[in-house]
């Protein structure tokens, strides 16, 4: 019994090398005809996620793999192998979706905000709301236009004299409070804050706009790149008309006539007696006529 045991165990043994070597030459011969295959059709190897890859994710051999990709449309810092991909502790910029090739651009060993910079540009936040930010649903990646609206400059303006101008165009979101995926697409709370991408004079407009106003920002076609025209807006050009209420002077109160005295009014003085309208009835022939007192 314990002999056909061991041979029972021999025969297993024997079976699971030989599925092993036929699983391995299996996919020695796939890997083979890829490869064949590539080279037929001017094929190479990139690095390319498996999976959706959301900001901070640091890469590895799970969500990372090689993928066939024409020679001739490589994109720029492209990785060749796994290991120059994922080494160095590497993290996503920004996020990558499944299949998209994985560049050096979209990588870094810190993955912080700074690492993401480009030289000569800066991260300024402004405060913004759900209404000054479209409603909420300007995500990090977006491009928006900066508008201020302030109170006309000058001692003759009042109040609610408003203009708003065009400080910045074509601005790069890279934050929206301090969420820096472009994944999520629900439209954020109000009272958040924004954080753009700007150059040194970017900057210290942004900082001066803040003090002086109300910052608004308008969210741009992702395709539209032009700059838009510096332009200022008054409250007349709201309408199709003009329309101007001009200023009413107010008038002095006349004084009150002195009261007269009707012990001092002689009768040749006093004023005659104004007739009021008269009312002629017939009866019969004989005419009357009578006034007709006032008020009734």
């Amino acid at each position: 019994m314990q002999g056909r045991n061991i041979i029972l165990i021999g025969i297993a043994v024997v079976l699971g090398l030989i599925a092993v070597l036929l699983a391995n030459s299996y996919f020695s011969g796939v890997e083979q005809r890829q490869a064949k295959i590539a080279q037929e059709q001017n094929l190479s190897q990139i690095v390319v996620a498996t999976k959706e890859l959301p900001f901070g994710t640091v890469l590895n051999d799970q969500n990372v793999r090689l993928a066939n990709w024409p020679s001739n449309s490589i994109p720029e810092g492209a990785f060749t192998s796994i290991a120059d991909a994922a080494g160095k502790g590497n993290a996503t910029l920004r996020n990558i979706v499944a299949g998209e090739p994985v560049l050096a651009s979209k990588l870094s060993s810190r993955p912080t905000l700074s690492a993401n910079l480009p030289a000569g540009q800066y991260a300024v936040a402004v405060p913004i709301s759900a209404v000054a930010a479209a409603g909420g649903f300007i995500r990090p990646g977006d491009t928006v236009d900066v508008l201020l609206t302030r109170k006309i400059p000058g001692d003759g303006a009042a109040a609610d004299d408003k203009m708003t101008d065009v400080v910045l165009s074509t601005v790069p979101v890279l934050a929206i409070d301090v969420d820096a995926s472009e994944k999520s697409t629900e439209p954020t709370a109000a009272g958040k804050t924004a954080t753009l991408q700007v150059d040194t004079l970017g900057a210290q407009k942004l900082a001066l706009a803040q003090q002086l106003g109300v910052l608004s920002l308008a969210l741009r076609n992702a395709a539209d790149q032009t700059v838009t025209a510096a332009s200022t807006v008054l409250p007349n050009q709201l309408t199709a008309r003009k329309i101007y209420i001009a200023s009413r002077e107010s008038r002095a109160p006349s004084a009150p006539a002195a009261p007269i005295s009707r012990s001092v009014m002689s009768p040749a003085t006093s004023a005659p007696r104004r007739s009021g309208p008269m009312m002629t009835i017939f009866r019969g022939s004989e005419p009357s006529q009578y006034e007709v007192q006032r008020g009734y």
